[in-house]
């Protein structure tokens, strides 16, 4: 009988001593990014996240350019793994298929991925609502646009921002007509290139390159041209001013701490997440001189409005 009672205490003050699970821990964080930190889009945008991580919590911060392959993303996980990396960004919607594919290899690792569906006990899927920052920017274009002519090129279908953009657009000015075009490339200047001067020869006269690598050249042929353009990922305003009406601002570095901060107080979920214009993560550009101050306060008094209500004007 004294045996049984001391076997149930120790196994009580076993049980009483486990820790949650759920908690993450991690010294060292990678980042996959599969073209350039150099681009001055969404490339750099991961890499300013990363920074962000390492200035905020404290960690060794690892990063992998040109990963772009599934041979290659299995190199590069390997790679980070050996310097004792368990927390691992991909930088891409691509990323998700290979984390599908590997990450049962790789059960200490946590792998965080974006714009995708996919999840697993060790993969989550960070999202923005991206339609609703193309929806306010398109409300810009469709006011300034004298032509009623707009311009999109972007680089997939898939694009929530493409969609609300032209909602914006259409909700704003009915009669604009916007030319959507696909490049089918994150980064082919060339025929983004080719796409506008289609589009200027027709009349377009705002364009939204909604591209990492062809975005910038497409500005600053609209200023050549004396055109306007929407800034994409970052506020753009800086390249031309005059030029740049508004941006489609996703704040990457905000969303990496936040999916970082819930990794290591709760772990993280194996579903999408989700964030917006309410958690600071999506935001409307600097205004361009050009654009009408009551113009400015109508899509700062839309964008507040979605913000406390989840509406957009429309559906007021």
């Amino acid at each position: 009988m004294r045996i049984y009672g001391l076997m149930v205490i120790l196994l009580l003050l076993t049980t009483g001593c486990q820790q949650p699970t759920a908690m993450g821990h991690a010294d060292k964080v990678g980042l996959l990014v599969e073209t350039t930190i150099h681009d001055e889009a969404w490339g750099q945008q991961g890499y300013l996240g990363l920074q962000s991580i390492k200035d905020t919590f404290d960690v060794d911060v690892y990063f992998k350019e040109g990963v772009q392959s599934y041979q290659e993303t299995i190199e590069a996980v390997d790679e980070l793994v050996d310097q004792g990396v368990n927390v691992i960004f991909g930088h891409s919607q691509m990323y998700g298929s290979h984390f599908k594919q590997l990450h049962e290899d790789y059960g200490d690792v946590q792998f965080i991925y974006f714009n995708g569906a996919f999840t697993a006990e060790n993969v989550t899927s960070l999202n923005f609502s991206a339609d609703a920052m193309g929806f306010f920017a398109g409300m810009v274009a469709g006011e300034m646009t004298e032509s009623n002519r707009i311009g999109l090129i972007a680089a997939f279908e898939w694009q929530p921002e493409v969609e609300g953009f032209y909602a914006g657009a259409t909700y704003h000015n009915p009669q604009a007509e916007i030319d959507v075009k696909y490049t089918y490339d994150w980064e082919n200047e060339e025929k983004a290139k080719f796409l506008y001067e289609k589009m200027e020869k027709d009349g377009a006269d705002v364009f939204y390159p909604a591209g990492d690598g062809f975005n910038i050249p497409i500005i600053e042929k609209a200023q050549e041209d004396e055109l306007f353009a929407i800034g994409y990922v970052q506020d753009q305003s800086g390249i031309a001013e005059n030029t740049v009406l508004t941006s489609t601002v996703q704040r990457v570095d905000r969303v990496y701490v936040m999916a970082m901060d819930r990794y290591l107080e709760g772990g993280l979920p194996n579903k999408p997440i989700t964030f917006g214009f309410k958690d600071g993560a999506i935001e409307i550009g600097s205004f361009s001189p050009a654009v009408p101050e009551n113009v400015q306060l109508q899509i700062d008094d839309a964008v507040e409005l979605y913000i406390e209500k989840g509406q957009f004007p429309y559906t007021r």
